[in-house]
């Protein structure tokens, strides 16, 4: 067997492959023998039908199966021979005078850019006490009760209405409802809606104008003026709970009170504050990865990272109760995305290697703790981690990038920035 590798446009080789005829005719017809001893055919003992019978029934399927073990294994041997690095897998197709062509990619050859050009900015936030009160308080208003009361309705009230909305006198879909239930001042409709119910009482009606926005998002309602005719049904007012025991016991903290409860928001937020402070680090990281690198990738590889994305979205939406019929992804949906994490991973790969960059068993325990901090029983969570090789590879691979993402950021311009928690989250 011969082989010579011709280079093509990018990522794509071609091997021609000649292969021994003489061989595989020595090969196929060992295995039709071997076949013959035991096989039954009608009107033939077990073994003993003609030679030309078996090879006529089975002598194509054979004479594949050991022509393509025959390429299998002088593809191996070209690929060995020739020191090439192979991404997915080779198209075999016959060519001239008995050889055969397989064509194929490569992965690239990766040279770093310059790393020391790679902007960060990487947020420092300190959790305030007032961050801790900002919590606690929505914690309690996720709590809350409601109780009837005689009274005008205002805001943060929560209201029973029944409407009827017409434009131009003919009533519009979603313009009529019974009981609606609505939290005066929330902004889950418009707000001259809301507005227009605060100071009314249980059993009166009221006739108001609302204009709907140009940019609403029902287009054949925008711009329009609808004519709302309201009767509210009741007025129910908020109760919050105590910043007391009871209060802390119900959010799982049976000893040391609020006390102990701040104590755990505080590390709550600042475990959250680690996470969002990392994901933005290393987002700009790797942006800056690629950006002073960039490579050419298997198309190959991008296939199957976009097969592998759609059926991820595909699950997700079916567990949110879609039909799989009804799911219209087309490859371009995630064409952008797959070419993305290949190319990371692939300047990932690259970084890990030639820099010995390993993963530390410590670091490993030490994310999985980390992980089960947010549950109420952390030693379970660790053990759910422990006994699964799955589950723990996966953070593997997060203690891996993490690592990647740190060696970079020592050759890359970092800037620290300090700002508040809720500018972390978003908030502000």
């Amino acid at each position: 067997m011969t082989a010579t590798v011709e280079t093509l446009e990018g990522l794509n080789r071609r091997l021609t492959l000649n292969i021994d005829a003489a061989a595989v005719d020595a090969e196929v017809g060992k295995r039709l023998a071997q076949i013959a001893r035991n096989v039954r055919l009608d009107g033939f003992r077990p073994g003993k039908a003609p030679m030309k019978l078996v090879a006529a029934r089975y002598g194509g399927e054979v004479r594949g199966e050991v022509l393509s073990d025959a390429l299998q294994k002088a593809f191996a041997a070209a690929v060995q021979a020739n020191n090439l690095a192979v991404a997915g897998y080779p198209r075999f197709a016959p060519g001239e005078a008995g050889a055969f062509s397989a064509t194929f990619e490569v992965y690239p050859d990766i040279t770093l850019g310059d790393l020391s050009g790679i902007q960060v900015q990487r947020p420092v936030v300190d959790v305030q006490d007032a961050d801790v009160e900002r919590t606690l308080d929505v914690l309690r208003k996720q709590r809350v009760q409601y109780h009837a009361v005689e009274r005008e309705s205002r805001a943060g009230d929560r209201v029973h209405v029944d409407y009827v909305g017409r434009i131009d006198g003919e009533l519009f879909p979603g313009g009529e409802a019974k009981d609606f239930p609505l939290i005066l001042g929330e902004g889950r409709t418009l707000k001259d809606f809301e507005g227009n119910l605060e100071g009314m009482r249980a059993g009166e009606r009221r006739t108001f104008d609302v204009a709907f926005p140009a940019d609403y998002f029902a287009k054949e309602l925008a711009g329009k003026t609808a004519t709302f005719e309201a009767e509210l049904k009741s007025v129910h007012e908020p109760q919050y709970p105590e910043f007391d025991e009871a209060f802390a016991r119900s959010l799982g903290v049976h000893e040391g009170g609020m006390d102990k409860l701040r104590d755990e928001v505080r590390a709550n937020l600042a475990r959250e504050a680690r996470r969002r402070i990392q994901a933005r680090v290393k987002e700009q990281v790797l942006n800056g990865l690629l950006a002073c690198t960039p490579i050419d990738v298997p198309e190959n590889l991008v296939a199957m990272e976009r097969q592998t994305l759609r059926e991820k979205a595909v699950a997700d939406l079916k567990a949110r109760g879609m039909k799989e019929a009804d799911i219209k992804l087309g490859d371009d949906v995630f064409d952008a995305q797959a070419r993305r994490r290949v190319a990371l991973g692939l300047l990932m790969d690259h970084i890990a290697r030639t820099n010995q960059i390993g993963v530390d068993g410590e670091r490993v325990q030490a994310l999985v703790n980390e992980f089960a901090q947010s549950y109420e029983d952390p030693d379970e969570v660790v053990q759910w981690y422990m006994q699964d090789p799955a589950r723990l590879n996966e953070v593997r691979a997060l203690v891996l990038e993490e690592a990647i993402v740190e060696w970079i950021m020592q050759r890359a311009q970092v800037n620290d920035e300090t700002i508040t928690l809720e500018q972390l989250m978003g908030n502000k």
